[in-house]
């Protein structure tokens, strides 16, 4: 590009009168005069100033587009202006970083106190096991990977002075106001610092960045080029990636992040001692459970130790989320001690009344219509007591494309949920509840009755419960089946499944089918659709007759045609895959949502993990949790085994708290150390299970 001053000092006015010159210039300052035109005016102070300046304004490349330039430089800036850095702590964090500094073209040196000479040579990075000899190669950055707890130690070991007075410091810790003191502190102040927390691990990020937050403070700064631009070069390692980057405090950071950080490893450890595995048909819950045990379980003790000590409010959440568990237990043991105490006084009632009025089974029997086949065809109306096949002479035929009739008894949450999607299907949905849903079923476009013999006498070929656990025995007793045909085909979704499959078998007469489902999630789970989520179903009774098989097929095929994947298996290895899982991730749900856990500017993978938990089990009523631990043979033992597993954790942080306090006091005198062994509680028996016998539970092991 030419300059003015250049222009101006070689351009004379007899150059300028020059014809031919002239034109030329004239063409380029006045487009509209056309090529044959030339000039004979004479040449005045005015016309040649104005002829300057336009001179001056014009550049070599000015046709060039207006981003030429900006593109140029900034491929020119990532393509050749590398950095030189520094990793001081080459563990899986320091490893997990080089990666991709390497890929992006960086010069990677590496020093540590274990030797990883290996892993830096397959990765790329040069390796020093003495500080002296990576201080002398003079590197731009010094990138500090270590741990929380040690940071001071090795900062305050580095030989400074074989450095270049320049040099950025950086570190990436989880906390932030601890390390931007320490090196504001023990650096000279020639060195710029940059604090940052990129919001990621080997685990939460071993697909990819992009997304992910990387917090960022220039906490020291010298106003000079060449450091502004060493600055946004190393910052520009992330935002290449694809990183969300928040520039924002050190103290913003610890408000936000750490103590979310703090909670989410405290439950990644706890549930990582449970010794959680998958099963075949896990529910979005228990997947954000495994989830968090694998984002958490790489990182090292000190890392969580350091959370710990080094967050304000650690000790106050730590306390915080043991009185959560201790509320969850009174309200679990204090609805337990109700149940059982209303068991004794009803026993003690019935005794009583067993002397004055005599044994009035019989008659309760029979209006609770769950009577022996001989005594309740006695009371059953006259279109029912005609013989199965005869339907087919008094009502249309049943074939595949036709739609069912399904009645829903227990009209809350749950059965909304469900009946938006068979209703749009196009079945025919009645409904039936305790508490008036009529306004809700109206828009649901379903019919509303208020009185369950309204609802029986339109023959619904489905009879769907979607009641709570609790209250399946009394619905069910309290249904008019004297007004059913006789082929009805009973159908519930509770989430334990052998405990419902005694409930048919024992008050259903045999001429009932029964089908036992689970579908594994709920009006949160699903709410963005079904595909892909597990529908566990037995058909635990259903007539060889074609149209009844053809209606049990029709029924799941409503599940089936949103995509579920239909998983056919037994009440009992439901029970055994799913039951303990379920209660695990309920427990942990409510737990965390006692603590009101509240979503930050900067969440981390694994905190989003514990509010989409929360998210997940919050809409779900109490009665439904208590009822997995009520029906779930191998509750109580699990609630004890995460209990365990807690105040395991608590000893683990206490007993590390109290040996730094020790080594304190009695100095070098005694040397502490704690053991790095994560501690394991045995995995759950399965003689706790509700497995029916011992083939049972190879067959399950071996699937």
């Amino acid at each position: 590009m030419l300059s003015l001053s250049s222009l101006h000092h070689h351009c004379s006015p007899p150059q300028l009168n020059n014809p031919s010159l002239s034109s030329s210039l004239s063409l380029s300052s006045s487009p509209s005069l056309k090529p044959t035109t030339t000039t004979t005016t004479a040449t005045t102070p005015k016309t040649l100033n104005l002829r300057r300046k336009t001179l001056r304004i014009r550049a070599l490349d000015a046709a060039q587009p207006y981003d030429y330039e900006t593109k140029l430089a900034i491929t020119h800036f990532h393509t050749t202006h590398h950095l030189k850095i520094g990793i001081i702590g080459f563990g899986n964090y320091g490893q997990f970083l080089a990666k991709t500094l390497v890929s992006q073209g960086h010069t990677v040196l590496a020093h540590s106190r274990s030797d990883h000479s290996h892993a830096a040579k397959s990765l790329g990075v040069s390796f020093f096991s003495d500080p002296n000899d990576l201080c002398e190669e003079h590197p731009e950055v010094i990138l500090l990977c270590t741990s929380i707890i040690s940071t001071e130690r090795v900062l305050a070991s580095l030989p400074l002075q074989r450095l270049k007075r320049n040099t950025l410091f950086v570190d990436v810790l989880s906390v932030k106001e601890f390390p931007k003191n320490l090196l504001l502190d023990l650096l000279p102040p020639y060195f710029d610092v940059i604090c940052c927390h990129p919001m990621f691990g080997p685990q939460s990020a071993k697909q990819t960045w992009d997304g992910l937050f990387f917090v960022y403070e220039k906490a020291r700064f010298t106003n000079e080029d060449s450091r502004i631009a060493r600055c946004d070069k190393f910052l520009n390692v992330f935002a290449r990636e694809g990183c969300e980057m928040v520039e924002m405090s050190c103290a913003e950071h610890d408000k936000y992040a750490a103590g979310s950080q703090f909670i989410t490893h405290t439950v990644g450890r706890v549930l990582e001692m449970l010794n959680l595995e998958s099963t075949p048909i896990n529910t979005k819950g228990y997947e954000t459970l495994l989830n968090l045990v694998e984002i958490t379980a790489e990182d090292s003790f000190d890392l969580y130790y350091g959370l710990f000590m080094y967050n304000k409010s650690a000790m106050e959440m730590l306390e915080r989320l043991d009185l959560a568990f201790e509320a969850l237990r009174n309200e679990l043991f204090g609805r337990l001690h109700g149940v059982v105490r209303n068991q004794l006084f009803d026993k003690v009632q019935k005794a009583k009344n067993s002397l004055f009025n005599g044994n009035g089974a019989g008659h309760n029997w029979t209006q609770n219509g769950a009577a022996l086949q001989s005594t309740s065809l006695a009371t059953r109306s006259q279109d029912v007591t005609q013989p199965y096949e005869y339907k087919g002479q008094i009502s249309q035929p049943i074939d595949d494309s036709s739609k069912l009739k399904v009645a829903i008894v227990g009209f809350g949450n749950f059965g909304q949920f469900l009946a938006k999607t068979i209703v749009r299907q196009g079945h025919t949905v009645l409904a039936y509840s305790r508490s008036n849903y009529s306004d809700v079923a109206q828009e649901l476009g379903v019919s509303y009755f208020s009185d369950a013999d309204d609802l029986c006498e339109e023959h619904p070929e489905v009879i769907l419960l979607c009641t709570s656990i609790l209250s399946t025995e009394q619905v069910l007793k309290s249904l008019p089946l004297q007004r059913l045909r006789r082929s009805t085909l009973f159908v519930d979704v509770l989430s334990v499944k052998e405990f419902p499959r005694s409930l048919f078998l024992q008050y259903l007469p045999p001429y009932f089918d029964v089908l036992c489902t689970h579908p594994m999630f709920g009006p949160e789970s699903g709410k963005n659709g079904w595909n892909g989520l597990p529908f566990v179903y037995d058909k635990v009774r259903v007539g060889s007759d074609e149209s009844r098989v053809s209606r049990c097929d029709r029924f799941l095929d409503i599940f089936a045609r949103e995509g579920c994947r239909m998983v056919e298996m037994s009440c009992a290895e439901h029970d055994w895959h799913a039951a303990g899982s379920q209660f695990i991730t309920h427990t942990m749900g409510r737990v965390l949502e006692k603590l009101g856990l509240e979503s930050t500017p900067i969440n981390t993978r694994g905190y989003e993990t514990l509010l989409n938990l929360v998210e997940n089990t919050a809409g779900d009523s109490f009665d439904l949790y208590y009822g997995l631990f009520m029906y779930n043979a191998n509750a109580m033992e699990q609630l004890e085994r995460l209990d365990h597993s807690f105040e395991s954790l608590k000893k683990q942080l206490f007993g590390r708290l109290h040996g730094v306090l020790r080594k304190q006091l009695f100095g070098t005198a005694e040397k502490f150390q704690v053991s790095r062994e994560k501690p394991m509680l045995p995995k759950l028996s399965q003689s706790s299970a509700a497995l029916p016998s011992s083939s049972d539970t190879l067959h399950v092991q071996n699937n």
